[in-house]
């Protein structure tokens, strides 16, 4: 049951993506700038948080929960260092992520030549 959770919450959050791509004309990047955006806003209201609880990684794996993790991280990195880690606390919650970013990157980059679409 968890993993049907997991692929409705998932699944609609990029279903929804796919119809902002087909029928408006915002950007992709500006998609998912809003997705991160919605993330942390959806978070400082409260409302993300049972959406993780219910649909595991299908809230947390897609963008919205990377706005969600990091809204985590400065909450509690506030309640520790107090108004540092509202500039400390987004990365610290996020490093791990952006570094695994980075270095599959990086290996991509060393094994692909990139080149037009010829």
């Amino acid at each position: 049951m968890e993993l049907l959770r997991a692929f409705l919450c998932g699944g609609l959050l990029c279903a929804v993506g796919q119809v902002l791509i087909d029928k408006t004309r915002l950007t992709p990047a500006r998609i998912l700038t809003g997705y991160v955006v919605a993330g942390v806003t959806l978070t400082a209201l409260g409302v993300y948080a049972p959406i993780v609880e219910w649909g595991g990684a299908g809230a947390t794996v897609p963008l919205t929960g990377f706005g969600y993790t990091l809204a985590t991280g400065v909450k509690e990195a506030v309640a520790e260092k107090g108004w540092l880690g509202v500039l400390t606390g987004g990365l610290g919650a996020t490093a791990g992520g952006i570094a695994a970013a980075v270095v599959f990157a990086l290996i991509v980059a060393l094994i692909f030549r990139a080149g037009d679409k010829r």
